[in-house]
């Protein structure tokens, strides 16, 4: 392959990145618009130029499939000794070569999890956490870790980003240092601490920085806008203040926030690097136009400077549609039925997906297609070379290789090892048993599809293990069920968005404005996961015959068009709206609705208000209040309960400002409640009967004294 080859069948932009082979380079992509491409084009050019040698580039992003797929490609364009790693394991890497020389003994080892140390820092001070608890704990430790933060800052730090800890911050803390006092007497470190490590034995030891320095001189990082201080800190150490570094990103899919990722680093880069190429990436090959024009609209509402529109490269499709069902089982039966259609039609069930905001909804949808008959795997459950299947028929392919013949057939060997542990020539119906034999299945396709290409079974095994080394999973028959935050960086010809409601997406602990727009960049990357089709839906009630107080995300207002199609509910039957045809409903035209918010003034000096605080309690902090402290007490137990029985943290039902501006108000009837600012039809139908009772109670006893 000659320097042509390397770009040829780019389009103007991306042969811009892979010319721009001096850094610094920033290239902003949206999403389906190929930045992969361009960035492995990119250094095989440098490469093949001689501008570098590939054992000098360092490729870094963020998930193994990812790194697998960067090796993958610059292979196919001849270029394998290219490091492609995530911060993890490139960190590990030099850490465990550099230990012995500079610290001594045996490199410690990776906890893969924190729960059980975590657990054992709690009973070390007499605290059991439950398993909800202690995942809480484990993220708000993480989040501290990659924002540099220590165990004694870490309540200052937590009130000034507005993070609620799940328990009191005195208790995160004292939890926080016991964990990491356990950590260090066992020998042990967590990905945040690989991170720290590296970038301390090169600060603090000169000729590993050197050597790791001689080594690595030319960095691409990929998916810079989820970048953490943490991250940055080590790249900069590598980097050593050259300036070699080409970072890919789209701030629009900035949605790990919550993590410490922010988009700053990767919108500031022009700033800190006043050379730097900024490039732009807009010709979205993934998408139809009917997708591609719904996404933009979305942004288009967006607060944020940094937006791009896309432009569709693919023909067109059908149009988006928008589907309101009576409730969550109607709504999970209407997207079974409509996948199943799809199927009919010759869309693979792989090439679907049903997302959604958070797992907990994955279960009335894995009901639904279990009840019809249609395969789907949930992802975010365990990798496909971690399934105890999968382990096991690897383990005996890996047997039956080393005592195979010259002449063995790799289909038929493949098969007997295969049908030895479970492969039938038919599924079994549903459940784990569907889900085994799929796993099984797709280790017999890919045989079949090796065998084609010459391979034979050591052939076959080693690529089985390199897969599992890349998590490079082969095909699996079924549809996909996932959280928006687990389908990033994948893509399928159908996705049925479900559950979009307010208070579902945004989140209803979405409060700030910031997340807020985070929570609508979440609708944003949904929607671009689609080839082909894009069906939206909701719930107006969460059981059948429950309450329909829901309604539509606010990020949809505006943005349908038509009215929504109306799906039937499992008492009436009959037909609702069919995924693709853009129907008409039943109630006709629904008309745009767009609102705009009143100035709120504050009821004690008539101020206008203008923080969020202050609006939610419809008085300036410095006025005077007014209200019952024994409703608040009893308002601040009733929502302890109420937070400990959903297992959730007490914010999540309510704010302490929230409950401050209902024992100020004191409401007593629905419309009084929902008048309180960030107080929604989905709060209402959840707390609304319990709080108001309290308020009455309150009332009566007032009346009484």
């Amino acid at each position: 392959m000659d320097l042509d080859d390397v770009l040829a069948g780019l389009d103007p932009e991306q042969r811009a990145v892979a010319e721009a082979v001096r850094g610094p380079v920033c290239v902003l992509a949206g999403a389906g618009t190929g930045k992969t491409r361009a960035i492995t084009h990119r250094i095989a050019y440098a490469v093949r130029s001689g501008v570098v040698e590939a054992q000098s580039v360092l490729a870094v992003t963020f998930t193994t499939r990812a790194a697998g797929e960067l090796r993958q490609r610059l292979r196919r364009l001849g270029t394998p000794g290219v490091q492609a790693r995530t911060f993890h394991a490139a960190a590990l890497r030099q850490l465990t070569y550099f230990w012995p020389r500079v610290i001594g003994g045996d490199p410690p080892s990776v906890i893969e999890s924190k729960l059980p140390l975590l657990a054992d820092a709690g009973r070390s001070l007499r605290r059991n956490l439950d398993r909800s608890e202690l995942r809480d704990v484990a993220s708000e430790i993480e989040w501290a870790k990659a924002t540099q933060i220590g165990p004694e800052d870490y309540a200052q730090a937590a009130a000034k980003a507005g993070r609620t800890p799940p328990i009191p911050a005195e208790e995160v803390f004292r939890l926080y240092d016991a964990y990491e006092r356990l950590r260090r007497e066992r020998h042990l470190v967590d990905f945040e601490t690989i991170l720290e490590l590296t970038a301390a034995v090169m600060t603090e030891h000169r000729e590993v920085a050197a050597e790791i320095r001689r080594q690595y001189r030319y960095f691409v990082v990929d998916e810079y806008q989820d970048v953490n201080p943490l991250q940055k800190l080590l790249l900069d150490t590598w980097l050593g203040g050259r300036d070699d570094l080409c970072v890919v990103g789209d701030p629009n899919q900035t949605i790990y926030s919550f993590t410490g990722a922010t988009p700053r680093y990767l919108t500031n880069f022009p700033v800190e690097h006043p050379d730097t190429a900024l490039i732009r990436l807009v010709r979205d090959y993934r998408s139809t136009p009917q997708v591609v024009s719904l996404a933009n609209r979305v942004l288009d509402r967006a607060r944020t400077p940094h937006k791009m529109t896309l432009v569709a490269q693919r023909p067109d499709g059908p149009e988006p549609v928008f589907t309101e069902y009576d409730d969550e089982v109607a709504e999970a039966q209407g997207v079974a039925r409509a996948a199943a259609g799809l199927i009919r039609s010759g869309v693979p069930s792989r090439e679907i997906a049903v997302l959604f905001r958070v797992n907990a909804q994955s279960e009335v949808y894995e009901q639904a297609f279990t009840e019809a008959g249609i395969p789907y795997l949930l992802r975010g459950a365990d990798r496909f070379f971690e399934r105890p299947e999968v382990r096991q028929a690897v383990v005996l392919l890996r047997g039956a290789a080393r005592s195979a013949s010259a002449g063995d057939d790799l289909v038929s060997t493949a098969h007997g090892v295969l049908s030895g542990i479970g492969l039938t020539a038919q599924p079994p119906g549903g459940g784990r048993a569907r889900e085994k034999w799929e796993s099984l299945k797709a280790l017999a396709d890919l045989a079949e599809e090796l065998a084609t290409g010459g391979a034979d079974l050591p052939a076959f095994v080693a690529e089985l293990e390199r897969r599992a080394a890349e998590q490079h999973a082969p095909a699996v028959e079924g549809v996909t069920l996932a959280s928006l935050h687990a389908a990033k960086g994948l893509e399928w010809d159908a996705v049925f968005l479900a559950g979009v409601t307010d208070g579902m997406l945004p989140i209803v602990y979405a409060e700030t404005p910031e997340q807020i727009e985070e929570e609508r960049r979440l609708l944003y990357v949904g929607i671009t996961r689609a080839r082909v089709h894009l069906c939206v839906s909701w719930a107006l009630a969460r059981s059948p015959g429950g309450r329909r107080s829901r309604r539509p995300s606010r990020f949809l207002d505006g943005l349908m068009g038509r009215a929504a199609a109306r799906g039937p509910s499992p008492e009436r039957g009959g037909r609702g709206g069919r995924g693709g045809d853009g129907g008409r409903g039943e109630h006709g035209e629904r008309r745009e609705r767009r609102t705009v918010a009143a100035p709120v003034s504050c009821r004690v000096c008539a101020k206008t208000l203008m923080a969020a605080a202050e609006q939610k309690l419809g008085r300036c902090a410095t006025c005077p209040a007014d209200y019952d402290e024994g409703l608040l007490a009893a308002l601040r137990s009733w929502r302890a309960d109420a937070a400990k029985e959903a297992k959730v943290p007490t914010y999540v039902v309510f704010t302490d400002v929230t409950l401050q501006a209902i024992a100020e108000r004191a409401p007593l009837s629905e419309r009084d409640l929902m008048a309180i600012p960030g107080i929604g039809r989905v709060k209402l139908d959840r707390y609304g009967e319990a709080v108001l009772r309290l308020c009455r109670a309150a009332g009566n006893q007032t009346e009484d004294l």
